[in-house]
């Protein structure tokens, strides 16, 4: 199962809309202006994330992991190598972690932080596409990058896709570069671009 490009389009369109969300939340949260932006998107079965991920395969990954239910199900991932976790946290709050793999304060802020994006992500798709959505409570966890797609491997079906989004998350003059990981079922994935054709089709 491949994008087409409309689908590509109208799938990082409502991404933007979804980041554009929770980077208002964030700045409301932090009193400062947070961007996030959404340069790429590509969809892979889930045992190609090693090479799509290929950047943080090497490393150990700061991971907030969300599940979320309805019609279209699946788990959802935010994903920074540490020392981007690290900065990101200590940019949203001036407070410079203890350590490289995050002191329970930034594991705090991480996991807010990847809550408000990973709701805004999932929450778009429900309230655009008319999907309800309910979500799990998230977990943060700093591990290797081949766990994190071992423990995707081995839930759920054998078959399933993720759809990676490159997260840009711009404060204070600093850029930061992330990973949305939204691992998807064949049959959630179907009704998912089913909706987006929908959606597309009344966009015009």
């Amino acid at each position: 199962m491949e994008l087409n490009a409309v689908q590509h389009d109208a799938l990082v369109e409502l991404l933007n809309i979804g980041f554009g969300r929770a980077g208002a939340s964030l700045s409301k949260l932090t009193q400062q202006r947070v961007l996030l932006e959404v340069p790429q998107v590509s969809m892979h079965p889930v045992s190609y994330l090693t090479q799509s991920l290929g950047k943080l395969v090497e490393s150990r990954v700061a991971s907030v992991h969300q599940v979320f239910s309805g019609p279209v199900a699946g788990d959802a991932l935010l994903l920074l190598d540490p020392i981007a976790a690290a900065t990101l946290t200590e940019l949203l709050t001036d407070v410079p972690p203890l350590s490289l793999d995050l002191d329970p304060s930034s594991r705090e802020v991480f996991t807010e932080v990847g809550n408000i994006v990973l709701n805004a992500c999932i929450g778009t798709f429900g309230n655009m596409l008319n999907i309800p959505v309910a979500f799990s409570v998230p977990d943060v966890d700093v591990t290797s990058m081949t766990t994190v797609i071992d423990r995707m491997m081995e839930t759920g079906d054998a078959l399933r896709y993720a759809l990676v989004v490159t997260a840009g998350f711009r404060l204070r003059e600093s850029a930061v570069t992330g990973y949305v990981v939204i691992v998807l079922t064949v049959q959630s994935l179907k009704r998912l671009l089913d909706a987006v054709d929908r959606w597309q089709s009344i966009q015009g």
